[in-house]
């Protein structure tokens, strides 16, 4: 008895809608003076094993994946060997602070990974995703020492990506101060809750002159494309991606759901109406 293929494969070609003009060559995303093709960012940590990792990555076509530099220095479970079971000559490393409690301690951790990602063979980067979190049960940001550790961070020449909560004037702080992006939480860290702050994010969008990008939160492509219909320049996904029965096959529903929302945010939606509008006008209608 033959055994038949499922029509969607997680190792099936992508459609790349970058390479069809269907969002225009120069569509890119530009963080620093770094420019991207893909718009969707994806983590190192809660997968199964490194194979899955692996497959996920490359299925949802990403570029920039984020490695928590403290969990990769100290050997942390299922981070042993992180740093080289990646190809880093294909992949923009985004060293994050995770498990830093203080602006001391992320501006620490930020100088480990900068040498980190140098050491890996990326002389230039000098990304790092800001996080200060000093809450353990909801996992939330803190403001205060989050902008303290970027004003510190862009005097030494990094290219600060900020992990905030969707606060629109702290959004617009830390671009003054210099920060490369802002990547306000759709709702908490690993809860798959969605975006529960739209409204918030449609601010830190409309104001920012800077790269916008939702993190946290997102647990479905549905929920992905919602995101960028906001107006995101860019997600960054890890659990919704790594805890799924399928990784790799939800990394590529991920990416295809970034680009979706990207081609819907271009494109302009219809205006939403209390009424009904006809699809076919009666002007000219033959009556019976």
């Amino acid at each position: 008895m033959q055994t038949l293929q499922s029509p969607i494969s997680a190792t099936a070609p992508r459609t790349d809608l970058s390479e069809t003009g269907a969002t225009g060559a120069d569509d890119l995303l530009v963080i620093g003076d770094r420019p991207f093709k893909s718009r969707l960012m994806t983590g190192t940590g809660k997968y199964r094993n490194f194979d899955e990792m692996r497959a996920s990555i490359d299925a949802s076509g990403c570029e920039i994946v984020t490695v928590a530099v403290r969990r990769v220095q100290t050997n942390a479970p299922g981070h042993e060997g992180l740093a080289e079971a990646l190809d880093w000559s294909k992949i923009w490393m985004l060293p994050n602070t995770a498990g830093c409690k203080t602006a001391e301690e992320a501006i620490r951790v930020a100088r480990l990974g900068r040498e980190m990602a140098k050491l890996l063979g990326q002389e230039d980067n000098n990304f790092v995703k800001l996080e200060v979190i000093p809450d353990p049960k909801y996992l939330l940001p803190d403001p205060i020492g989050t902008l303290e550790a970027a004003e510190q961070l862009v005097t030494e020449g990094f290219a600060v990506l900020p992990y905030i909560n969707a606060d629109p004037l702290l959004a617009k702080r830390l671009e003054e101060v210099g920060c490369a992006t802002v990547m306000p939480l759709g709702s908490p860290i690993g809860s798959g809750q969605g975006i529960q702050n739209a409204a918030n994010i449609r601010i830190i969008v409309d104001n920012a002159t800077i790269p916008v990008v939702v993190d946290a939160g997102i647990g479905t492509p549905s929920e992905a494309a919602q995101a960028m219909e906001l107006g995101a320049s860019a997600l960054l996904i890890n659990t919704a991606i790594a805890q799924a029965q399928n990784p790799a096959q939800m990394g590529r529903a991920m990416g295809l759901a970034t680009e979706a929302g990207r081609l819907a945010y271009q494109a302009g939606r219809i205006p939403v109406k209390a009424y009904a509008s006809a699809s076919s006008p009666l002007t000219g209608v033959v009556n019976s």
